[in-house]
């Protein structure tokens, strides 16, 4: 076991400690975004009277909510 880490020893433990990765980072961010996210970025893009992109990629859709959620005040 490494001690000089932040990563803890059970991740279990402290579930959120990686929440707040950079899409750009993620092993999955090519992906197609989740049914999750289609659904919450066509809401918010509604919302902002912008248009929805069904084939942006898990990433893309990431960044695209969070630019959303500050246009539209859900970001708060």
């Amino acid at each position: 076991m490494a001690e000089d880490t932040d990563i803890p020893a059970d991740p279990k433990s402290h579930p959120t400690s990686n929440a707040q990765k950079d899409p750009d980072t993620w092993t999955t961010g090519g992906e197609s975004m989740t049914g999750a996210q289609a659904s919450y970025l066509q809401t918010l893009s509604e919302e902002a009277h912008e248009e929805f992109d069904p084939e942006l990629t898990k990433a893309e859709a990431s960044k695209r909510i969070d630019e959303l959620q500050q246009e539209t005040g859900r970001g708060r």
